[in-house]
């Protein structure tokens, strides 16, 4: 594909007489909720997720960082260059392929972090990841875009939000420090703060989608092209960043936490973005696609999770009909066996690297009961 985005006429994406979509209209409508709610939600999620992060796993992952390697190689590596090649097979527009491009290029959102929740991910891996992310942002959101855009011959200045990313980094940092003091001081409280916060979390999520696709009602018959990419563009991100993590022989715990946070892009940034770097003629063509790949990435993300509750429902009831005599005595320890049933599931980082005959004897001991109580659950 090539795109000569000059003064000419010729090239769509600077063409003056093509007609503004209904849905611009309501562009400054959009931007004030998106920004409004992702703030508000950003700050209360991550500090309710902050209550999850136990510092001996945080700094577990520091030390060893394989599961953020593998992350941060399927964010800012299979990404672009999904976008690019999206770009390429459906023929876009040079104003298109560049929007496309731009939400393959950004780092990972915190949407990410709730739907590594729902599905017993690894939650200080999953927050590790996004702060990677965003600070390597930095340096491989115009490395990535100059890669995939020399050959276009961009007039164009692609304006990079370094001022968002930082209040980016704020809004994940302080919240989740906040977070992780609460957890190591009052471990009873954080428990209720991660509950409350999850709730009003997914109730956050589906206000931006509902209020997107209020906003946006008019732009939607815009261009079914856009639209296509932007449903199979997660999930494509999805399944690449689970089969990559597989390939590198990580936990399945850790499989689910890097495939959601390959496929949940940063839609604020890329709005920014685009808004920074194009007119409203450009803007016409490209603001579409971050707001339904926004909508799509939540679809996506609640599937997800519908169907591993359901696969972790149907195991439960298959280990109760196998054991349905001890139902009474898992009634008793519930709360414990929920504890050790979250023990069993994880897998030691260490362990898988340094799989020492000591160690693995203590941990086979020390798991032996956890599998009675989980069956009986």
């Amino acid at each position: 594909m090539t795109a000569n985005c000059s003064s000419s006429s010729a090239c769509p994406a600077n063409s003056s007489e093509e007609e503004l979509p209904v849905g611009l209209e309501a562009y400054g409508n959009l931007e004030l909720v998106f920004t409004v709610v992702s703030a508000v939600m950003m700050g209360l999620l991550m500090f309710s997720l902050g209550c999850s992060v136990e510092i001996q796993k945080l700094w577990m992952h520091i030390r060893r960082p394989w599961g953020i390697a593998v992350g941060l190689l399927c964010q800012f590596g299979l990404m672009p260059f999904t976008a690019y090649l999206l770009a390429i097979s459906f023929s876009l527009k040079p104003a298109q392929a560049i929007g496309v491009l731009i939400m393959g290029c950004c780092p990972g959102g915190t949407i990410s972090n709730i739907f590594t929740f729902w599905v017993d991910g690894d939650m200080d891996l999953s927050i590790s990841m996004t702060t990677c992310s965003t600070v390597a942002a930095l340096g491989m959101m115009p490395l990535s875009l100059y890669l995939y855009t020399w050959s276009w011959n961009l007039k164009q200045n692609l304006t990079i939000p370094y001022q968002n990313i930082g209040i980016t980094l704020v809004c994940l940092t302080i919240p989740v420090a906040f977070g992780v003091y609460v957890n190591y001081r009052w471990p009873k409280q954080s428990k209720i703060i991660l509950k409350t916060g999850v709730i009003v979390g997914g109730v956050l999520l589906l206000v931006v989608a509902v209020a997107g696709v209020v906003l946006a009602k008019g732009s939607w018959n815009s261009d079914v092209t856009l639209l296509s990419i932007s449903f199979i563009f997660p999930l494509i991100g999805h399944v690449m960043g689970f089969l990559l993590a597989l390939l590198t022989q990580q936990s399945w715990q850790r499989c689910r936490t890097i495939s959601l946070e390959t496929g949940a892009q940063n839609i604020q940034m890329c709005i920014t973005m685009l808004q920074l770097s194009f007119t409203a003629e450009h803007l016409a063509q490209m603001f579409i696609f971050p707001l339904a790949y926004g909508l799509f990435q939540l679809l996506d993300g609640f599937l997800i999770v519908a169907a591993y509750q359901t696969y972790k429902r149907r195991l439960k009831n298959k280990h109760r009909k196998k054991n349905p005599d001890c139902a009474e005595v898992c009634h008793k320890k519930k709360s414990t066996s929920s504890k050790e049933s979250r023990a069993f599931l994880e897998v030691n980082e260490e362990v898988a690297v340094t799989p020492e005959p000591s160690r693995l004897m203590d941990r086979h001991r020390a798991l032996e009961p956890v599998g009675h109580i989980t069956s009986c659950e």
